[in-house]
């Protein structure tokens, strides 16, 4: 019997015409080298989420990473670990101002001088980031009395987790080192659900209990000693638009929270408004404006101000 001719293998066609159309690029989500452009080659998120966690070492030594660290071998941890991040974190915010810039990685002195000056002033600022977290440890141990010490807080509490990879993120995002601030707080908020930007602004003694559904906009200013509930929303009212109906970036949008205020979960304050020292916002409150110093203010309390102000409730 004469076989009949071969027909294409039907997944084969569905398979090429789905390769063609991704591989048209035509709708701005594919980096690639073409003909006529240099080698782009960004971050390496697995690679960052490695060095936040060795990082988290050298800030909480004994407690993650290397756990029978004494203290005759603390400076031989540490100091190694440092030399060893030293190298990776240069190559990769090296890669990111190239990815910036446009240049060839393999040559862009510029690129090699700038992120040399960056990797060496996060470094620098390591002893800060440590001062500031040891409050929050301390913070998370008073404000809750649940906790039996600050180790437990440093092992379990996501809200330790998120505020250390935030305050790493932070002193990126001062040196104005592309993509990598946002990559280390968007890993800590997959893992805690915790969202801070890393532009926020957050003084000592910050804990955030429980955490889940917590939102820190990008420009919200935040005191000292101030505490958290799960579900907090610190967020934009409106976005002001240029010209042509496009977001206008870099405007302050967010609230400012002073210094001893407590927000307790669901509450949602919107824009730049300024919530007074002392004060204690309620649960599930929803506010788009001032509030003075040493206020209380319910779910009830701003139920009825709206309605007076003829808003309607």
């Amino acid at each position: 019997m004469t076989p009949g001719p071969m027909l294409p293998d039907p997944n084969s066609l569905v398979i090429s015409g789905v390769v063609n159309s991704l591989c048209k690029a035509s709708d701005g989500l594919t980096r690639h080298r073409s003909k006529k452009k240099c080698r782009r080659v960004l971050p390496s998120r697995e690679v960052l989420e490695d060095t936040v966690e060795d990082l988290r070492s050298v800030l909480f030594p004994g407690y993650y990473g290397t756990s029978d660290i004494t203290e005759e071998s603390m400076r031989f941890h540490v100091g190694s670990t440092l030399d060893r991040l030293l190298r990776v974190l240069l190559e990769q915010i090296k890669r990111g101002l190239c990815f910036v810039c446009g240049e060839d990685p393999s040559y862009c002195p510029t690129c090699d001088q700038t992120a040399l000056e960056m990797t060496s002033g996060f470094l620098s600022s390591l002893p800060k980031v440590r001062h500031m977290l040891a409050t929050d440890v301390q913070a998370a141990y008073d404000g809750d009395p649940a906790a039996t010490s600050p180790d437990e807080a440093i092992f379990s509490y996501p809200g330790v987790y998120a505020i250390t990879n935030y305050r790493l993120a932070h002193e990126l995002y001062e040196l104005q080192v592309p993509l990598i601030p946002r990559i280390i707080t968007e890993h800590a908020h997959s893992a805690t659900g915790i969202d801070i930007h890393p532009g926020a602004s957050i003084g000592e003694r910050f804990f955030i209990d429980h955490g889940t559904g917590v939102v820190i906009g990008e420009t919200s200013e935040i005191g000292n000693n101030v505490r958290l509930y799960q579900g907090v929303t610190l967020g934009a009212k409106s976005f002001p638009l240029d010209s042509e109906g496009n977001p206008i970036k870099g405007v302050a949008r967010h609230p400012i929270v002073e210094d001893d205020v407590i927000i307790y979960s669901g509450a949602t304050i919107l824009g730049r408004v300024r919530i007074g020292a002392g004060s204690v916002i309620g649960g599930n409150v929803w506010l788009t404006e001032d509030v003075a110093p040493g206020s209380r203010v319910t779910q009830a309390a701003a139920s009825q101000e709206r309605f007076e102000n003829g808003a309607g409730i």
